[in-house]
């Protein structure tokens, strides 16, 4: 059983490869790799599904041990990223869903507070980004432009 009074819960999880080298079955080189993931990002799909289908469809299981960078700087190099970070980006696509919800369903209060929790966390990302240098000062985030950006 875990501690009581804390969010400790054990150790006991999977963890990532010592080795900072690709393994030796990975048949793909690096330019290979890069020239793969932006085709993968010109054909719409994001950083995590790029992961996704790298790892089922040609046998690649980390990026970063055979190129050295990860997914996320690879598309940012080749200025295939979006304006807004995917996370970010997740969680709007999200409180837009709720929003709607709640609009048809006036009574449902646990959505009202599930709402209320994801524009806190949009919130704080936005703040967390904005020091980071990766949104504009002057980068603000409401309803209507949730909306926009959802579409």
């Amino acid at each position: 059983m875990a501690r009581m009074h804390s969010g400790a819960k054990g150790k006991s999880k999977s963890k990532k490869p010592v080795s900072k080298k690709a393994p030796a079955w990975v048949e793909l080189k690096p330019k290979e790799l890069e020239e793969a993931i932006v085709n993968l990002a010109n054909a719409g799909h994001s950083a995590a599904e790029i992961g996704g289908l790298l790892r089922d469809q040609y046998g690649v299981p980390s990026v970063k041990q055979v190129t050295g960078k990860t997914v996320s700087q690879l598309l940012e190099q080749h200025e295939l990223g979006g304006k807004v970070p995917e996370d970010l980006m997740n969680l709007i696509k999200k409180s837009v869903k709720q929003r709607q919800h709640m609009q048809k369903n006036k009574k449902d209060f646990d959505a009202k507070r599930g709402y209320q929790l994801s524009v806190s966390k949009i919130r704080r990302l936005i703040n967390y980004y904005k020091k980071r240098g990766k949104l504009p000062g002057d980068w603000r985030y409401t309803e209507e432009r949730a909306e926009l950006l959802a579409k």
